[in-house]
């Protein structure tokens, strides 16, 4: 092996080795970092969600932060793992959270598992480009670390934050 190829697999061990020390944290720890929208913490909006699934046009953004319990596992999809979680005493209070695979690990959620998401939230009822609306009628997305300056998010999952 060259110096060459030496060189980028300790950078590749070195950045696995940080994604996998720095992805998954206590919840102690989650409790230090706070669900932020523009610097201002976010309390849960669970009712405020529900809300604005039904009173909010296709591609509605807003910052949210929900707690629920896991109640569909989606197939992964393009590096992305998705989820339903249910947040409210009604059918249809449902919101999909999407994870992307690639700022971290996330492992997959078991029906039941109590679950908090902080991120965007987009009413999802129609195809926007070449996203296919929700089954849900809203998502959850950038729920993780960023490094391209997005406010960051996370997923709580049994007591775990991701």
């Amino acid at each position: 092996m060259d110096s060459v190829a030496r060189i980028k697999l300790v950078i590749f061990s070195f950045l696995m080795l940080f994604s996998i020390n720095f992805n998954a944290i206590s919840a102690e720890a989650a409790l230090d970092e706070t669900c932020m929208d523009h610097g201002k913490p976010l309390d849960v909006i669970n009712e405020q969600i529900i809300k604005w699934k039904s009173s909010t046009a296709n591609a509605f953004l807003a910052r949210a932060r929900i707690q629920g319990t896991v109640d569909q596992v989606f197939p992964d999809h393009s590096g992305h793992r998705h989820f339903s979680l249910k947040i409210g005493p009604n059918p249809t209070d449902h919101i999909e959270v999407i994870y992307n695979l690639s700022f971290g690990s996330l492992p997959v959620p078991s029906i039941g598992m109590p679950a908090e998401a902080c991120g965007d939230y987009i009413t999802s009822i129609a195809q926007t480009g070449s996203y296919p609306p929700s089954p849900d009628g809203g998502i959850i997305h950038w729920v993780h670390r960023s490094p391209h300056g997005h406010e960051a998010g996370y997923v709580i999952l049994n007591g775990t934050k991701y």
